[in-house]
């Protein structure tokens, strides 16, 4: 692809690979680089790291190879030499409902950790992350975050929309015709030809949900090229742009140009204005201050939901409104809601981005488009204050958050239906053992608890599936799915497992959750919590060894991103200047 930028000329004496290939005393780790065809001319150039989540567990991931591929002929069109190398998923969609999605959001650390370690040990000088699935993404920025060598990040791109019935329909609708099916409101015939055309493509789930969420915090915080995450996984541009971000990289190692530069207090607050902006995914909630740790910033739940009390909703994109990813881009995609926010006084323009200019020299020539209604200005939004709003209260001390996107009423009170799992949660919604009006909690199902912090897409999708979606609320210390809608509230803590509120909980307290003022309070005294409390005992998981016994062991709160490890805080050194 035509690129006039000239290559760039390094000096690998300064740089991490010098380590594996420059002297006498490498030879031995230069004999492994001829032993996979490599030249001289090769060896004696930057190593550049091309981190993919390829692999056939989703569609999220399927064509992550192909681009990867793309990215290379970047790389070694500036003069350096890719390798690359995967990392694992866990696919939400097919993770989600049972045991399985345990092991969700500990693959977000894992993949963070196997990228870190895979960099390290090969002492690679740069990188390009290229991940789709949920936790892919945030979890290949950590780790450029937590490395600090010149890095890029590009995302896989959505899927396309499937049709049923002569409309657009993604997995949030298969999800929600379970309950229609229980209720018996959907035939047999008809959940079968729905969850055969719903997904017909390669690429991550089509609405605003997690996945779309974090690749436009990608743009919004500057880590990935303008523009790049709006195309669908399958159309050709997408090559063009990996590309793109291989030939970049080369220029920002060149200029010194690395993520911590990047990623500030200011660019984590033009992140999180994006999220509530567009209605995101209230995991958005968990991965900022999760990133934020990397670089050694205080950004926790309460940080983002400021930004989110005050941020108007411009985006009209599924679950809570109409539009997905596919749409976005055929507007302009990111660059047209950061654009809006931005005239509107809602973005910090002078924050740097990974091609070396400030978000607002990126959004020069935008122009916002007229003739549409998937993005408004913010001088007409959809509601005057975020998607996504953060709660707190004597239920929630650490805090709690919720999507209110394209919900109308923002109070809700009704006596507590309490489970100790999802399992449970979900069979007295598919036997209809509820009544209207009530709230569900599902406690035990946190961090350290579950343990891993569950999504709860099956049961929220169900309830509104069965027609009750605004007629319940739903409370947990686990997660919710971005394409989760109604009145469900995610993230709770201190959660059940360390004695939080939310574990001293009995059937029939009455609960008032407030979105309007951000509150979520129990109706008990702090003198009534506390008698509870002396009779609670902790409560021991069924995960006693391997990866989930270890990650309960080393994960903190929701409301500083369930982090596994101190953070850039405690550093000693960093990877990028071994």
């Amino acid at each position: 692809m035509p690129y006039d930028k000239v290559k760039p000329v390094f000096d690998k004496s300064k740089l991490p690979s010098r380590h594996v290939s420059v002297g006498p005393e490498r030879a031995p780790h230069r004999s492994y680089y001829y032993a996979m065809g490599m030249t001289a001319e090769e060896i004696a150039q930057p190593f550049i790291g091309v981190a993919t989540c390829w692999n056939e567990a989703a569609p999220c991931n399927i064509a992550l190879s192909r681009q990867a591929q793309a990215v290379k002929l970047g790389v070694k069109a500036m003069g350096g030499t890719p390798r690359e190398f995967c990392t694992i998923t866990v696919t939400d969609g097919i993770a989600m409902g049972h045991q399985g999605m345990k092991s969700s959001l500990v693959s977000r650390d894992v993949i963070a950790d196997s990228v870190e370690l895979t960099m390290r040990g090969h002492c690679y000088d740069a990188m390009v992350g290229i991940a789709g699935c949920d936790k892919s993404l945030p979890g290949m920025m950590m780790s450029m975050i937590r490395l600090n060598v010149p890095s890029i990040f590009i995302y896989g791109g959505s899927i396309l929309p499937g049709r049923f019935h002569g409309k657009d329909v993604t997995v949030q609708d298969v999800f929600e015709a379970v309950g229609q099916h229980s209720a018996g409101n959907m035939s047999d015939d008809d959940l079968h030809a729905l969850e055969c055309v719903a997904c017909p493509s390669a690429g991550s789930c089509g609405g605003q949900f997690t996945a779309n969420t974090m690749a436009c915090v990608s743009e919004a915080i500057g880590l990935a090229l303008p523009g790049s995450s709006g195309a669908p996984a399958p159309y050709e541009s997408r090559d063009a742009l990996c590309e793109l971000s291989g030939q970049e990289v080369m220029h920002a190692l060149a200029k010194g140009i690395r993520p911590r530069d990047i990623v500030t207090r200011k660019s984590l607050e033009n992140a999180a204005t994006l999220v509530a902006a567009s209605g995101g995914s209230t995991n958005a909630g968990l991965h900022l201050p999760a990133m934020a740790a990397e670089a050694g910033i205080e950004f926790d739940l309460h940080d983002v939901a400021e930004i989110f009390k005050k941020t108007p909703y411009i985006a009209d994109l599924k679950p809570g409104g109409k539009y997905v990813a596919k749409d976005l881009y055929e507007i302009g995609g990111v660059q047209v809601i950061l654009k809006a926010l931005l005239e509107g006084g809602f973005l910090h323009g002078d924050c740097l981005t990974v091609n070396g200019k400030t978000i607002a020299e990126n959004l020069e020539n935008i122009s916002f488009p007229q003739d549409q209604d998937i993005v408004r200005p913010t001088s007409n939004p959809i509601t005057k204050t975020g998607g996504v709003v953060g709660l707190r209260g004597n239920l929630a001390p650490e805090g709690a958050i919720v999507k209110v996107a394209g919900m109308t009423n923002l109070k809700f009170t009704g006596p507590a239906l309490v489970f100790d799992s999802e399992e449970e949660a979900f069979e007295a919604v598919d036997k209809r053992t509820y009544k209207e009006g009530c709230v569900f909690v599902i406690r035990y199902e946190g961090p350290k608890g579950g343990p891993g912090m569950r999504e709860m897409l099956a049961t929220t999708a169900a309830l509104y599936g069965q027609g009750v979606g605004d007629k319940v609320a739903l409370i947990t210390d686990g997660r919710f799915s971005g394409a989760t809608r109604g009145f469900c509230i995610g993230h709770v803590g201190p959660e059940a497992a360390v004695g939080g509120p939310i574990g001293l909980l009995k059937d029939g307290d009455m609960i008032t959750i407030d979105a309007a003022e951000g509150t979520i309070e129990v109706d008990l005294t702090d003198e009534e919590l506390a008698e509870r409390r002396k009779e609670w005992k902790p409560r021991e998981t069924d995960y006693q060894s391997g990866a989930l016994w270890k990650y309960a062991q080393t994960v903190g709160s929701a409301e500083k991103g369930a982090l596994t490890h101190p953070g850039a805080k405690a550093e000693k050194h960093v990877y990028a200047d071994i």
